[in-house]
Order: C-alpha cells, then structure tokens, then sequence
C-alpha cells in the first residue's frame, strides 16, 4: 500500500457527505395535550405500542387498538406531524415517533356517600401526553450535482 498516495474523489463525497450527517441536528418536533380526562396508566399502555413506529404505522394501530385512550393520542399524533411540516416541511411520510410519554395531571376530588354517614373518596385522574417525532432524512443532502436525495438516517 502507497502511503502518500491521495484518497479518491469517490471516498471524499463520502466522507463529505459522513460529515453533514454527524453535523445535522436531527429535525423533531413535538405536541403536548394537557388535562385530558382520562387515567395516566390507561395512556401509558397505548403509548407503548406506538413507541418507536413509523407515523403510519401509529395512525392504523391506534385506529385498530380497542382502548379509548387511542382518540385523544392520535389527535396528539397528528398534531406533533403537523408541527413537523409547518416548522421543517418534513412530509408524513418520514416521520418516526422518537418519544411519547404521559405525565400525570391534577387530579379532581369527589366524595361518594357511604353507611352511617362517612364518606369515600374519588379521584377522577388526568394526564399530560406529550409525544415527540423525528425525520427520518436528511433534508440537506445534496448528490454531486447538487439535486437534493432524501437520504435515510436510520
């Protein structure tokens, strides 16, 4: 092997275009939905199932899921996607859920009447779901004749 030869312009693009990619900020956007009326453990079961999927692939599980938690984490889905095209024009298509959580809420108080005269309590719990995605490409990489390739990050 020579070693002052010099690297080809082939193995140079390539280390270009390495690069850009480590350089890149990935693109992710976020939504949150606050109070819904609904318990956090009943949330986290149908997060977990989306975690990880492709927005696709999360819209048909959580229109064939039979939780009633699906509804309100769609909607929160949908929107996450809708910032992502507003603030990267990032299209569907791309999109991959990196993180989806649910935090707890405030918690409203009832009391239920019981036997001679003591009450039970009821606590009608809420949660915050928040669910954060990602672009699957880079949308600055350019080939060598500078057209744009939408080019997969992982």
């Amino acid at each position: 092997m020579n070693l002052g030869s010099k690297p080809s312009l082939k193995t140079l693009t390539k280390r270009a275009i390495r690069k850009r990619k480590e350089q890149q900020i990935p693109l992710s956007a976020n939504a949150k939905a606050k109070i819904i009326r609904m318990s956090p453990l009943k949330v986290r079961r149908v997060l977990r199932q989306i975690q990880g999927c492709s927005y696709e692939e999360a819209l048909i599980l959580l229109r064939f899921l039979p939780y009633r938690a699906c509804h309100p984490v769609a909607k929160v889905l949908k929107s996450a996607a809708a910032n992502a095209l507003s603030k990267y024009s990032v299209p569907r298509s791309y999109l991959q859920i990196e993180k989806a959580f649910v935090d707890k809420g405030p918690t409203m108080k009832r009391i239920r009447p019981r036997a001679k005269g003591r009450m039970y309590p009821i606590r009608k719990r809420t949660s915050h779901i928040s669910i954060v995605v990602k672009s699957t490409f880079s949308r600055y990489e350019n080939d060598v004749k500078g057209n744009f390739l939408p080019v997969s990050i992982g």
